[in-house]
């Protein structure tokens, strides 16, 4: 297309498929006239309870780019995202958890299989929630995959979480079993516990129909270690530039603890954002576009001439 200028309708998607292990993962990539990553290639991390596309690439009649990878991708950027093991299309066949080691593991496999397939240079990687646990450890674990790292939603230790705090009185529940039910009611209550009203009522039901449209049961290993076994990764072992996006009105981030966090982040090229008007599922609320924005500032920051 003339000097390239792309609009939603011109987004091509791609089936991909890896193994990890013996594991079969489900990747699907969204790029705008051809997969170069000329501006970029990202990989989108999911959360705890829900697969992958219906976090990054949902559609919402009458909401342009609810789906944040056409977002991204007709602005130069390849796309990618993974469906962890156990969720979604991936394979759900082991007798595990699927806690965050594991989410880190299946990153690994979905970082090398990228770069295998376009040959891309160390990745743009977004985790959100329980996916920002898995991008810190997959960061940590492979830091020269990694050209930056944006964590939304993140905890640390736990410390100043209400969300955390409920959820631990379920924790005996949790470790009786692999997997927990979720059904629409589930999701909504997303989107009413922390501050109701940042979400409009058809984007929320739009994202709760796509979730349970691929699973109707999802791990409990995430859950289990943000309950009982944080902290689960060292920041001073995340040596790659970071972003720690704080949506204002959520349950799980506790300002405190991500300040700690922040504060121990050896790599001086990082930022702490607070983002109005956001309550916990940043891609969802009404301030999307906001979100959007400052994900991709960080993204397409230039490197620093001077170096101190």
């Amino acid at each position: 297309m003339a000097d390239d200028i792309f609009n939603e309708d011109d987004v091509i998607g791609e089936e991909h498929w890896t193994d990890k292990d013996g594991v079969r993962l489900f990747l699907w990539e969204k790029y705008a006239g051809a997969p170069d990553g000329r501006n970029g290639t990202v990989l989108f991390v999911h959360g705890s309870s829900m697969a992958s596309t219906p976090t990054f690439d949902l559609t919402v009649e009458g909401r342009p780019f609810s789906s944040v990878m056409n977002w991204f991708a007709v602005r130069g950027y390849d796309t990618w995202c993974v469906d962890m093991e156990g969720y979604g299309r991936s394979g759900k066949d082991r007798d595990i958890i699927c806690d965050i080691a594991n989410g880190a593991d299946d990153l690994a496999a979905a970082s090398a299989y990228i770069a295998a397939k376009r040959g891309v240079k160390p990745l743009l990687v977004y985790g959100i929630s329980s996916g920002a646990l898995r991008a810190a450890k997959f960061a940590e674990n492979h830091p020269e995959r990694v050209a930056r790292l944006a964590l939304d939603a993140f905890v640390w230790t736990g410390e100043g979480s209400p969300t955390l705090e409920e959820r631990r009185k379920k924790l005996p529940q949790f470790l009786e079993s692999n997997r927990r039910p979720i059904d629409k009611a589930f999701v909504q209550s997303i989107f009413s516990r922390d501050h109701p009203g940042t979400a409009e009522d058809k984007v929320v039901d739009a994202f709760a129909e796509a979730i349970i449209a691929l699973d109707d049961s999802i791990p409990n290993g995430t859950y289990i270690d943000m309950c009982s076994k944080l902290p689960v990764v060292d920041p001073a072992k995340i040596t790659v530039p970071t972003i720690l996006m704080r949506g204002e009105f959520d349950g799980i981030a506790g300002f405190g603890d991500l300040l700690a966090f922040f504060a121990a982040l050896p790599n001086p090229d990082k930022q702490f954002t607070v983002m109005e008007g956001i309550s916990h599922a940043s891609f969802q609320q009404k301030n999307y576009l906001l979100v959007y924005d400052i994900l991709e500032a960080f993204f397409s920051r230039p490197e620093p001439v001077y170096r101190g």
